[in-house]
């Protein structure tokens, strides 16, 4: 069989193709599988990465508020309490029964508050300090920018604070009059001036109200910020989930399709162990399963053209025992039949050409010469047979010696000539002047007379057969075309096959002789339509020198 060869070839040229430059740019199936990995592996870390980021501000916020705020704030409330005892027992020592106890207390007061002061301003450093230490070296732009208002917010309660003691802390020779007045027994001038000092006292625990309120409303924008930073992070979170959970869909969808091949190969293998070598389509990919594919399509391929190997050859030996067996029981007898005919037909034509007075026995005589003759074409036909049958069976190894295709062409279209001119048959050669290719002369002009026969037999009612050569790349090509009817799709690929015949007379051996002495000569062989109607057979012959295997697939190429 010719049919399987191409597939053949075209799976080892896919499979040779990918050996050249293209194998540089094959995507491997781990890398592409390794891909994905890292794609699923980046979605990951992003949302990780966004998850640390996120407990990393809520951390900050939360030190923030321990370490810095709720300090700063118990300090300015102890500070204000003291403030308002001291205005208490200030606003009301020009009442007291004991103004000397009064006073002891207010000037240890006096001389504790700054201390207290001094105690509120380092909490307010602290603070500066707490959000330094959680902003950190890789704090974001987001917080460096708070880190930068946290620190401005404890200079200016620093700054504040220290107004305040100034103000509270001025004028000290205020309270020496006040208590000088109140040992005098001077009321109206202590009461003077204990307004005065009250009045600024006030002032003090107003702006320390103030700077608490202050920082009752950092700590509270601090709050409201964290808990939207905190449902922000949630959605995002639950975003990051499910694009992450969607890219891992995906990838696995992406990973299943890479491996698809895979599954189809291991297919195609276990229907190749149940016998089905049937061609199928290569799936084309550009990676290690793709190239698996091909060569095992084309091992398949290979093994299938083996297999119709094997059946010829066993078909062939089928054929050398028939043909011994006709050279035994036909060959000899028909010898002997050919014999006595001659015998009878030179009896008959003498008798004929004889004066017989009788007119009646010349009908008879006419008759029996038609008779005879019939016999001599039935006898000759099966003569022809047994001859098919030996040529199949004794076709010796063909002597390949150097000989010009044209002229061995057109030698052979001139012996045919006259039988096809009686067959009302025209032929027209086209040939190309070409180098010398290395063939057996005897055998292909066998095989180019089957062809010619074949052509005329398929015109029964006269024709047109073109016999064109051409070379290229040192190849010929021999076509042989007829205005037939053609031969049906569904028979073409059987035509080549050992007594496989659409003749009711044929034997079915001259196509399948033709196809072994071509292949026999590292041809290949080919029956194809002809668009104007009809059927060309085509026989490349690869360039000589070559060993045989190498000139099949030249001409398989070629086909």
């Amino acid at each position: 069989m010719i049919a399987p060869a191409p597939a053949v070839d075209e799976a080892r040229g896919g499979a040779a193709g990918q050996e050249g430059p293209a194998r540089h740019k094959r995507r491997t199936v781990a890398g592409r599988l390794l891909a994905s990995y890292l794609v699923v592996l980046a979605a990951f870390a992003l949302t990780v990465g966004w998850s640390v980021q996120a407990l990393r501000a809520a951390s900050r916020d939360a030190q923030l508020l321990r370490a810095g705020y709720v300090p700063l704030l118990l300090r300015i409330g102890e500070v204000l309490a003291e403030q308002n005892v001291f205005n208490a027992q200030l606003n009301h020592i020009t009442a007291a029964k004991n103004p000397g106890d009064v006073r002891e207390w207010l000037e240890t007061a006096r001389r504790t508050r700054p201390l207290a002061f001094s105690i509120v301003k380092d909490a307010a450093r602290a603070l500066a300090g707490a959000d330094e230490v959680e902003g950190g070296a890789g704090a974001g732009v987001g917080q460096a920018a708070g880190s930068s208002g946290v620190r401005r917010f404890s200079d200016e309660i620093a700054a504040e604070v220290t107004a305040i003691e100034r103000i509270v802390g001025a004028s000290p020779e205020r309270f020496s009059q006040l208590f000088q007045a109140l040992a005098v027994g001077n009321r109206e001038l202590a009461e003077r001036t204990r307004d005065e000092l009250v009045k600024r006292e006030v002032e003090g625990a107003q702006r320390l109200r103030a700077i608490k309120s202050r920082v009752e409303e950092q700590m509270e924008s601090l709050t409201v910020e964290a808990r939207r930073r905190e449902e922000r992070s949630m959605h995002l979170l639950l975003g990051l989930g499910v694009l992450t959970l969607l890219v891992g869909a995906v990838m696995s969808l992406y990973a299943r399709r890479v491996l698809a091949p895979l599954t189809a190969v291991t297919e195609r293998a276990n229907a190749v162990a149940r016998g089905d070598l049937t061609p199928k389509q290569v799936l084309a990919t550009n990676d290690e399963i793709g190239e698996l594919a091909t060569t095992f399509e084309g091992m398949v391929a290979a093994i299938r053209r083996a297999r119709a190997e094997l059946v010829n050859a066993e078909r062939l030996a089928a054929i050398g025992k028939m043909a011994a067996h006709v050279t035994h029981e036909i060959r000899n007898p028909l010898s002997s039949i050919g014999l006595n005919l001659e015998l009878l037909e030179e009896e008959v034509a003498r008798a004929s050409a004889a004066d017989m007075p009788d007119a009646e026995l010349r009908p008879v005589m006419k008759e029996s010469a038609q008779l005879v003759a019939a016999i001599r074409a039935e006898v000759d036909r099966l003569s022809r047979i047994a001859e098919q049958y030996l040529s199949v069976a004794r076709r010796p190894r063909p002597q390949l010696v150097p000989e010009r295709v044209d002229d061995l062409v057109q030698e052979l279209v001139a012996f045919v000539r006259p039988e096809l001119d009686r067959a009302g048959v025209a032929v027209r050669v086209e040939v190309e002047e070409g180098p010398e290719i290395l063939l057996d002369e005897s055998q292909l002009r066998q095989a180019l007379l089957n062809l010619l026969r074949n052509a005329r037999e398929a015109m029964p009612k006269g024709g047109e057969i073109v016999v064109s050569v051409r070379f290229s790349g040192g190849a010929a090509t021999i076509a042989v075309d007829d205005t037939g009817p053609g031969v049906p799709e569904e028979l073409r690929a059987s035509i080549f096959d050992p007594f496989f015949t659409t003749k009711q007379r044929g034997t079915g051996l001259g196509l399948a002789v033709t196809r072994d002495i071509v292949e026999a000569h590292g041809g290949a062989i080919s029956c194809e339509p002809r668009e104007a109607g009809g059927t060309r057979f085509r026989i490349v012959l690869p360039a000589g020198g070559a060993p045989a295997q190498g000139r099949a697939a030249e001409a398989h190429a070629a086909l």
